[in-house]
């Protein structure tokens, strides 16, 4: 599931480089974190959220297969300077 975020996300964005998904177990499913750009996390979210809420529904399509419940998160990375 990882790969399927990561590659929707790079397909969006202007640095995919950037672009990496953190999987954390918890007793329920999974979450996964979308690490992006800071420059680019307005392409994933995308207006009111549309484009984030498209990824969670083929998230939530392709997690229904595996019978394990997914969960995703968008963050921000910064750089330190």
């Amino acid at each position: 599931m990882s790969d399927l975020v990561a590659e929707l996300a790079r397909a969006l964005v202007d640095k995919p480089e950037e672009v990496s998904v953190e999987s954390i177990q918890d007793g329920d499913g999974t979450l996964l974190r979308l690490h992006v750009a800071q420059t680019d996390v307005g392409k994933v979210i995308g207006k009111q959220g549309r484009t984030a809420r498209s990824i969670r529904t083929v998230l939530s399509a392709a997690s229904m297969k595996l019978k394990r419940r997914f969960s995703l998160d968008i963050v921000e990375e910064t750089r330190a300077s």
